[in-house]
């Protein structure tokens, strides 16, 4: 036999279910409340005092100017060393010659020495002619000496890279592009072409 239901039941199911859930809420707060007081607490107390922050303040500044000189001593030391290689390039440029012009002196001195001998009325021209071979043969050993060699091609094939052909002979005892004769000899310094050697080149008959 189904029985009615009281009226009124539900409802006061309802309002035991939402005392329930708001007595829950209350606790909860009243343990968060002492939980949040404490954190803020220990900041203000804790290692995040002015005091302490001040000193942090002043460590980083005491730090940050001892970087800053350092970085100022190593920029003038930069500076001079700068100037310094600056200066030494300058005097090595400028005096890059002093050894070779110091070895030349020597054949002007014997230069100067024949022409003083060629002046004399009773000169003998033999040993003005034997002094001359001695001072080329001078020059050319300082020349050799700092690297300075003689492109001298008479009698070989003509070479473009080296030689430069004033004009062509016909010559039937000679096979073409051979080097005739040499009229201004050419010069290397240390393998590098300072200047071609001026020849004439033989040609087919």
């Amino acid at each position: 036999m189904i029985t009615e239901q009281e009226p009124g039941r539900p409802e006061a199911a309802d309002e035991n279910t939402e005392q329930a859930q708001t007595g829950d809420a209350r606790a909860s707060e009243e343990v968060a409340t002492p939980m949040g007081q404490d954190a803020e607490t220990e900041t203000v107390n804790g290692s995040g005092s002015p005091d302490q922050l001040t000193a942090l303040l002043e460590d980083a500044r005491a730090k940050a100017d001892d970087h800053w000189d350092q970085v100022l001593r190593t920029r003038a030391e930069l500076e001079n060393l700068r100037r310094r290689h600056a200066g030494e390039l300058e005097k090595a440029r400028k005096f890059a010659l002093d050894g070779f012009v110091r070895e030349l002196l020597q054949v002007r001195d014997s230069l100067e020495l024949g022409q003083d001998a060629a002046r004399d009325g009773s000169a003998n021209v033999t040993k003005l002619r034997e002094g001359t071979e001695l001072t080329l043969k001078l020059l050319t050993y300082v020349m050799g000496k700092f690297g300075v060699e003689q492109v001298n091609p008479e009698g070989e094939i003509f070479n473009p890279e080296y030689h430069q052909a004033m004009t062509m002979q016909p010559h039937a005892d000679l096979p073409p592009n051979t080097v005739v004769s040499v009229v201004q000899k050419g010069y290397l310094l240390n393998g590098r072409l300072v200047r071609p050697a001026m020849v004439i080149v033989s040609s087919a008959a």
